[in-house]
C-alpha cells in the first residue's frame, strides 16, 4: 500500500507537466458577409399650394354675361369697341356669347412685339438674312497639288507660273430709289375730356331728362331731321344690335368719352369713320320706339353721364 502511494506521488509532476504543456488552440473565427443597406436619400418636401379663392377674378377688367346682355350692349357700358373685345376672347362669333361666360372687357396690358424672339434661356433669337448680293463668297475649294518628275524644265515652268489669286467681282450699288409718297389720310387727333367742344345734336324740345332710370336724354322732332355729330371723333359703332336702340350710332371723342344717337331712320356713317362737330350722320327715326325721337347719350368710361353738363345752354 505504501508502495502503491509512492508511484502515484512520483509520477504526479509528469501528469502536471503533460497539462501544462498541452498546446491551447484558439476558438475557430467564422467570417461572415454582412450586407449594409444604402442609405435612401431624403424626400423634397413639396408645399401646399395656397387655396384659391372661389369666384374670385384673378384680375380687373373682366365681366360675367348676364341674361340678355349683348356683346354690343357690353362694349357701350365699357366704352369699348365691341371688335376688340371680340379679339380680346377669340370669339369666334361675336353673336354668340353664353350667359356666365366670362369675357375681357378692358385692354390687356402690353401687347404682342414682333422683331426678335428672347427665349427662355435669355439668348435674342434673330431670323438668319442671306448674304448681300455682291458679296464674295470665301472658296472652300483649294487646288490639289500634281507631282511632276523632278527636271530642269518642270522646275522653270513651275516658275513662270503666276500664284496671284484671281480677284472677286465686285457687285455695282445701285442708287437708292426714291420713297414713294403715301397718300395723307385725316386724322382727328385725340382730344382732352375737357377740351371737347359740344354742340346739340339735333333741334327740338327735350321730352325725357337724364336721371331716374334714362341714360340720357330724348329730342323730339320730325322724320328725318337731321341728327349731327355734337363733336368731332371716330365712328365706333353703326348698326342695329343693341335692343331698345333701334338704328344706332356711337361716336368716341377720347379715350374716356362717347356719345350715342340712337332711334334714327337712317344712317349716312360706318364704323371707323372719322366725323368732325356738325356733320349730319343720321336721320331721325322711330326705329325701336313708339315715337319720332332722338336718344342721346354721352358716356364716360362706358358710365352714362349727364349731357345738360356737357352741351352749350340754349
Amino acid at each position: 500500500m505504501k508502495k502503491a502511494r509512492l508511484v502515484f506521488l512520483a509520477s504526479l509532476p509528469l501528469l502536471i507537466t503533460a497539462c501544462t504543456t498541452a498546446p491551447h488552440q484558439p476558438a475557430p473565427v467564422v467570417d461572415r458577409p454582412v450586407s449594409v443597406k444604402p442609405a435612401e436619400p431624403p424626400k423634397p418636401v413639396t408645399q401646399p399650394a395656397p387655396p384659391v379663392a372661389a369666384g374670385k377674378q384673378a384680375d380687373r377688367g373682366y365681366y360675367t354675361v348676364r341674361k340678355g346682355d349683348t356683346l354690343i350692349q357690353i362694349a357701350l357700358d365699357f366704352g369699348q369697341n365691341y371688335r376688340d373685345i371680340v379679339a380680346w376672347n377669340n370669339l369666334a362669333n361675336p353673336n354668340d356669347i353664353k350667359v356666365d361666360q366670362v369675357l375681357r372687357v378692358l385692354p390687356p396690358e402690353g401687347g404682342a412685339q414682333t422683331g426678335s424672339v428672347a427665349t427662355s434661356s435669355g439668348v435674342e433669337v434673330r431670323p438668319l438674312t442671306p448674304p448681300a448680293s455682291g458679296t464674295p463668297v470665301p472658296n472652300k475649294t483649294a487646288p490639289k497639288g500634281e507631282k511632276r518628275p523632278y527636271s530642269d524644265a518642270a522646275l522653270a515652268e513651275l516658275q513662270k507660273t503666276d500664284v496671284t489669286p484671281a480677284t472677286p467681282p465686285v457687285a455695282k450699288a445701285e442708287p437708292p430709289k426714291p420713297a414713294e409718297k403715301v397718300p395723307d389720310v385725316p386724322q382727328i387727333p385725340a382730344a382732352d375730356d375737357e377740351n371737347i367742344a359740344w354742340i346739340w345734336p339735333a333741334d327740338g324740345k327735350i321730352i325725357s331728362h337724364f336721371g331716374e332710370g334714362k341714360r340720357g336724354i330724348d329730342i323730339a322732332g320730325k322724320m328725318g331731321q337731321p341728327v349731327l355729330a355734337a363733336g368731332s371723333g371716330k365712328v365706333l359703332y353703326a348698326g342695329s344690335g343693341i335692343r331698345g336702340y333701334g338704328n344706332l350710332v356711337i361716336v368716341k371723342h377720347s379715350n374716356n368719352l362717347l356719345s350715342a344717337y340712337a332711334h334714327n331712320k337712317t344712317i349716312f356713317v360706318k364704323e371707323d369713320q372719322n366725323v368732325t362737330k356738325g356733320q349730319k350722320i343720321a336721320e331721325m327715326g322711330n326705329s325701336d320706339s313708339e315715337e319720332v325721337k332722338l336718344h342721346f347719350e354721352i358716356r364716360q368710361q362706358g358710365k352714362p353721364v349727364d349731357p345738360s353738363k356737357y352741351l352749350p345752354s340754349r
